[in-house]
């Protein structure tokens, strides 16, 4: 079992304690946060062991979970790829850009690997449906939630949006050509409300939609393609996938029969798969137990988390 030990006891690092301690893949050594008197009572209530230093932790540790804020990722990724220490580092990977390509660079250096929290790639709605999406040529997506003070530190794009731009970027074998947004703060200092399009040299076009201030929580993808539509809910776990096919010389007559204005007839199907439960965070922390112990390429790479960024920035910059 590997040994594993988590910075950042805030919401989603409580949950990532909780699920490390039930996971048969690691073991739990403790956790570090700077706020004593939270992480104190975190102990307390779990009986989680606490460290009153990152180098400690991290020197007792095979691997580090790195739940921190967003500004203090590659500070604390750093120090953990330098004492040679595998990284599992919630998204977005770093600040910036250039932060996320040093990460990459240390840990070629140091031989360790590292796995990015894109979290909605083990969403088991997205991984029910994902090999059926091939070469789509335009995706939609709505990312909606309801305000919460809680990730107003960054741009709704960092905090929201960037999850659609990873799921995107890993169906659509295409550079990006272009990238034209807008984005409006409501409440925070920084956009609440913000769409993008973005296009890439393939043809394939994607609009993004993400909000923080919404009267009702929803996270939809719709992607088309040839002869095919595929409807991903990765709130509540669903999938629609509707094709379309030649339709025979004999139809059935329930079956639903298009016809174009040359004449050509389709026969419209339903082909929804199957979606199995799981829990999405456990599974991504578990992948990355096996990347490390069979030393694979994890589902989300240093390298694929730095895009994800990279284009979450352009999308920022066009605003």
């Amino acid at each position: 079992m590997l040994k594993a030990g988590v910075l950042g006891a805030g919401h989603l690092g409580k949950i990532h304690l909780r699920l490390l301690q039930q996971s048969d893949k690691y073991e739990l050594v403790g956790f570090h946060d700077p706020h004593k008197e939270n992480a104190k009572k975190v102990a307390e209530e779990f009986g989680y062991t606490y460290f009153d230093s990152i180098d400690a932790l991290i020197e007792a540790v095979d691997m580090v979970d790195i739940v921190t804020p967003t500004l203090s990722h590659f500070e604390c990724a750093e120090k953990a790829i330098k004492a040679g220490k595998h990284v599992f580092i919630e998204k977005p990977i770093a600040n910036t850009v250039e932060e996320a390509q040093k990460i990459i660079k240390l840990a070629a250096q140091h031989g360790v690997n590292g796995q990015v929290g894109h979290v909605e790639r083990f969403n088991p709605a997205f991984k029910a449906v994902k090999h059926a999406i091939s070469n789509p040529m335009f995706i939609e997506t709505h990312r909606l939630a309801e305000f919460n003070p809680r990730g107003t530190d960054v741009p709704v794009v960092l905090d929201l949006m960037i999850h659609d731009i990873d799921a995107i970027l890993s169906v659509v074998d295409s550079k990006v050509k272009n990238i034209s947004a807008s984005g409006v703060s409501v409440i925070s200092d920084t956009p609440d409300i913000a769409n993008a399009r973005i296009e890439f040299e393939n043809g394939c076009v994607a609009n993004l939609t993400a909000s923080r201030i919404s009267m009702k929580n929803m996270r939809k993808s719709r992607f088309f393609q040839r002869d095919a539509y595929i409807s991903v809910d990765f709130l509540e776990k669903k999938v629609e996938v509707v094709k379309m096919k030649d339709a025979p010389e004999s139809p059935d007559e329930f079956a639903l029969i298009l016809q174009n204005a040359e004449g050509v007839k389709k026969q419209i199907y339903f082909d929804n798969p199957e979606v199995e439960a799981n829990n999405a965070i456990l599974e991504e922390l578990e992948t990355f137990a096996d990347a490390i112990n069979n030393n694979t390429t994890p589902v989300v790479t240093l390298e694929q988390g730095t895009e994800a960024l990279k284009v979450a920035m352009q999308v920022i910059a066009n605003f």
